[in-house]
């Protein structure tokens, strides 16, 4: 059915109501295996193809769903750890966490030595603690339930049905937007419902002994970025550790495995971290480019050549993985090896240009999941869609991507204001390089450098209905400045405004220094839309993940000194220096990255009649948000310049995923 969640876990109250806001929980369909791993004192059962592991009075604390996820638990009396990420965390790892924490500093602490990727929940003293990833990848939404208090889920749509939540448009006008710079991209679309920033902690606190009233949740920071210290070379064994251990984490034991392989940087780099943890099977995926200067399909069939792999004109679906789930994990304190395993049987499957869609193409196959939120990536669900059915169709069992290196690694241009600071020489000549690449002005070069305003006045006017010269504007602020699309009502203009004049008046950076905010903030922003492909992946049937999004790599990256970490003369200088030994110094020497901007433009054209079909009866429009004649008008014109300065993604993934939340929940209820 449309709409319907796939994965998901609660957490509840220690309460009769708390047990009875479990029964409404949506379970669509059965469950695609199991996934519990209770420790031996542990309660933990599965009912209907969901996971309940019990408060100590034998209510339900967590319910989970983990079609992709491996659920760890671990009880020692009243005191338990459940782990919900990519691995299974041996009960003797959960104990050492477990036994030696005290409180949640010291929990913490522990927590520090495994992969970055997990949500943890913990109870201790009687109180739950809940948190994500620091990245964003893993978040955390609380409600309060009219009969059971504050309920904390993974999903915010789950707690929208929980507790009967109506849409927020002023959020929805919000996801109108190209994209939603921190704290602005923390407003759930559900009235309601809250999102726990990235880095803080959620925990929730017990009914006072002898009364039924529960105070509300607190969150606490429980994550903070390491200073820029490291020399580079330091910096990159910490990263190339990191990157092998979350790749470890994601497919170490797995015999059959594919990775996406578009030839740049990121995707190679993950490519051989995957071939070193000795699968027997690693399916390597290219999707030919239609622009014949692209470089792509060349730098990746010499990274095949490298690894020694063949080419493969034919998907492989013989033979089925002889293992299923990963081996036991190792000691996570321990660093990985970095050398060679014996190679695995490598393919390489090129996906003819003709073959891959345009953007736009079957919009209507998006309310095949629902989203936490309208996602920009939507309009390129039938691309990503036909790469993970063809990967699912080699056998493979867990399927990597290079999303996330270029937030991670590249660096980007604001962090000179960080650097002029402390050094402002190296900081001018670096500039000096940035602004021969990127034609900056001067002056205005020179202004936007030595502009101290604050972070509350940056946001106060982040957005504008003026046109924005994109091109050669100096980016050195807390964000970039975007315009507001003409398509847009005035309804929706308004609630913009709003939003953005309301959270200035209190808003805090994520860091103090613009360059690491911005650089956070952009990492948070890839990892959210990277649910979107995530949840193509469940759809399919094959586990997809992005391992640069782990938190030890985004905290190795930031523990590098700036001006080695970010160079105008060098290509993601960390992650080459992180991969040298594991790929081929040949690979490490590319310096270019194609992009797809063709394909988009070409899709308005291609997918005019979609497009026109989505804006009749446009549910966008029945809200008052934006003005469907023109955008009737502009499906006809698909070349317009209005199309040139203003991208329509968002506004397509606004409307799919409205429609898509409309229908959704339409499952049979679970009853525990």
């Amino acid at each position: 059915m449309p709409g319907q969640l796939r994965d998901y876990f609660v957490v509840l109250p220690d309460s009769a109501a708390g047990a009875a806001a479990a029964g409404r929980l949506p379970v669509p369909g059965a469950a695609a295996g199991r996934s519990a791993a209770p420790g031996a004192t542990g309660a933990a059962r599965e009912v209907g193809g969901a996971l309940t592991v019990a408060h100590p009075s034998g209510r339900p604390w967590i319910v989970a769903r983990p079609l992709v996820r491996k659920v760890s638990h671990l009880a020692r009396g009243e005191d338990a750890l459940v782990l919900i990420g990519p691995d299974r965390v041996p009960d003797a790892v959960l104990a050492g966490i477990l036994e030696g924490a005290r409180d949640r500093t010291g929990l913490e602490h522990r927590l520090a030595r495994l992969p970055g990727l997990y949500h943890v929940v913990a109870r201790l003293s009687g109180r739950s603690w809940i948190r994500g990833t620091a990245t964003g990848l893993r978040r955390i939404y609380h409600a309060r339930h009219p009969a059971a208090g504050t309920i904390a889920s993974d999903r915010p749509a789950v707690l929208a049905r929980l507790i009967d939540a109506p849409l927020d448009e002023s959020a929805l006008a919000l996801r109108l937007l190209d994209f939603l710079p921190h704290p602005l991209s923390r407003r759930p679309v559900w009235r309601g419902v809250h999102e726990t920033g990235a880095g803080y902690g959620l925990a929730l606190p017990v009914a006072a002994p002898g009364t039924a009233a529960v105070p509300g949740p607190t969150e606490h920071r429980w994550w903070e970025p390491p200073p820029g210290e490291l020399p580079l070379a330091e910096g990159a064994r910490e990263a190339g550790d990191a990157v092998a251990a979350s790749v470890r984490a994601h497919v170490g034991g797995l015999d059959r495995i594919s990775c996406e392989l578009s030839g740049g940087l990121d995707s190679t780099a993950l490519a051989f971290a995957a071939r070193d943890t000795g699968p027997a099977s690693l399916s390597l995926l290219t999707v030919a480019a239609r622009d014949r200067y692209s470089e792509d399909e060349t730098w990746a069939r010499r990274a095949v050549e490298a690894a020694g792999g063949t080419a493969a004109p034919a998907a492989r679906t013989d033979g089925a993985a002889r293992n299923g789930h990963a081996a036991p994990a190792p000691d996570p304190g321990a660093a990985p090896a970095r050398g060679r395993h014996p190679g695995p049987a490598l393919d390489h499957h090129v996906i003819p240009a003709a073959d891959a869609p345009y953007f736009y193409a079957d919009l209507a196959s998006t309310a095949a999941e629902l989203n936490d939120e309208p996602l920009p990536v939507a309009p390129g669900r039938a691309r990503a869609a036909l790469l993970l059915g063809r990967a699912r169709a080699t056998g493979s069992r867990y399927h990597l991507t290079g999303y996330g290196g270029d937030e991670i690694f590249l660096g980007l241009p604001h962090a000179y204001q960080d650097l002029f600071h402390g050094n402002p020489f190296t900081a001018w000549s670096h500039l000096g390089g940035l602004r021969h690449q990127l034609g900056w002005p001067l002056l205005p070069t020179v202004k936007a450098l030595l502009d101290r305003s604050a972070f509350p006045r940056w946001l106060a006017g982040a957005v504008t209905a003026a046109p924005q010269p994109v091109a050669r504007t100096p980016l050195l602020s807390w964000g970039v400045r975007q315009s507001l699309h003409p398509w847009l009502t005035e309804h929706a203009t308004a609630l913009i405004a709003e939003e953005f004049r309301a959270a200035a008046e209190h808003a805090e950076p994520i860091d103090p220094w613009r360059g690491r905010h911005v650089d956070i903030d952009g990492v948070r922003m890839g990892a959210r839309h990277f649910q979107a492909m995530e949840d193509i992946g469940m759809t399919i049937g094959l586990p997809v993940a992005a391992p640069f999004y782990d938190d030890r790599i985004l905290e190795a990256t930031l523990a590098v000194r700036l001006p080695e970490r970010i160079s105008p003369w060098r290509y993601k200088p960390l992650l080459v220096e992180a991969m040298r030994g594991v790929v081929p110094d040949a690979l490490l020497a590319r310096t270019t990255k194609d992009h797809m901007a063709s394909d988009e433009h070409l899709g308005l054209r291609e997918h005019a009649p979609e497009l026109a079909e989505l804006w009749t009866g446009s549910r966008l429009a029945e809200h008052g948000l934006v003005d469907a004649r023109q955008l009737l008008r502009l499906a006809a014109e698909p070349f317009s310049p209005v199309l040139v300065e203003h991208s329509i993604s968002s506004t397509v993934a606004g409307e799919t995923w409205l429609r898509t939340a409309e229908n959704a929940w339409t499952a049979p209820q679970l009853t525990l």
